[in-house]
């Protein structure tokens, strides 16, 4: 007996990546302008970097797009760990740009040039509005893939709001060290921030059990449900670090009739409860029938 559940949800976080997408976009090619205007090369280089950010972002948006669609014959599961793929490449779009602005800060230290600080002031405020906005669209989501966007989006923001304090500073004193400074803290930060995500991403494609769930403590709410003698061969692993997919064996003696087995395995349902699980397979197997697959650990009432 298999028993598949499966939960569909609006896709408002494509919705979300979409917004992001737009806004930074939008925002990157005012900043072009102005590194220009105020003849500042600290933010033609984040112009840039936000430039690889709208790259990140369109592609986190059309990745969570595409792992809305159903199983098919090449993809049984679904789409959703295509949004996996989506976050390996925004780590790799956070590295390097990164690498990139520690490669413009570092040399900065030596020979740091004024910039025009009131210009940098009005951009500051801007892009902290800006890249606010779309940060908090992406705030309530849970997925690797829209998490890596939303970084990209937050180490934008702690950027601005640098460029708002040094130009502040600089309206009052002359010290252009300050911007090279900040610049390599933050791509520091963001680096640190990366290699996180990229630990959590092999983890998910290493099918781990999800951090906040205990895999022995459901199997052992599994084999109190009455009726069942024994769990084994239970999995639980995630698509994208929100939907999970999750199956069981459950042992039930031998005289258990086909009403009794149907209602052991809505309780084990219900035992569930509180995960999102994508795709559950619950398999019922009587006491004395030669399991398939061999068990690892089996629990017992």
């Amino acid at each position: 007996m298999h028993d598949h559940h499966h939960e569909h949800h609006a896709p408002q976080g494509v919705v979300n990546l979409k917004t992001a997408f737009w806004l930074n976009l939008s925002f990157t090619l005012i900043e072009l302008v102005g590194g220009w205007w105020t003849g500042s090369l600290a933010i033609l280089s984040d112009a840039l970097h936000d430039l690889g950010d709208s790259v990140s972002l369109a592609l986190a948006w059309r990745l969570a797009h595409y792992s809305e669609r159903e199983g098919d014959g090449r993809y049984s599961y679904g789409y959703r760990r295509f949004t996996v793929l989506g976050a390996l490449v925004n780590i790799g779009l956070l590295v390097g740009g990164s690498l990139f602005m520690l490669s413009k800060a570092i040399p900065r230290l030596r020979q740091p040039e004024m910039p025009d600080a009131q210009g940098m002031l009005v951009l500051a405020l801007l892009g902290i509005a800006a890249n606010g906005v779309a940060a908090l669209r992406l705030r309530h989501e849970h997925s690797l893939n829209a998490r890596t966007a939303a970084l990209h989006l937050f180490e934008d923001l702690l950027g601005w709001l640098a460029v708002l304090l040094v130009s502040l500073v600089l309206l009052i004193a002359e010290l252009p060290i300050l911007d090279p400074i900040l610049s390599i803290v933050i791509s520091l930060f963001v680096l640190y921030n990366a290699g996180r995500y990229l630990y959590q991403a092999g983890q998910l494609l290493l099918q781990r059990v999800p951090h906040d769930l205990d895999l022995a403590d459901l199997e052992r709410r599994l084999s109190q449900v009455p009726g069942v003698t024994a769990v084994h061969h239970t999995h639980l692993w995630s698509m994208d670090g929100e939907h999970h997919v999750f199956s069981t064996h459950l042992v039930v003696p031998r005289e258990t009739s086909q009403a009794e087995a149907i209602e052991a395995k809505c309780a084990a349902r219900e035992a569930l409860e509180g995960i999102d699980i994508e795709h559950a397979t619950i398999e019922i197997e009587y006491e004395g029938e030669v399991c398939g697959a061999k068990p690892a650990h089996v629990y017992r009432s």
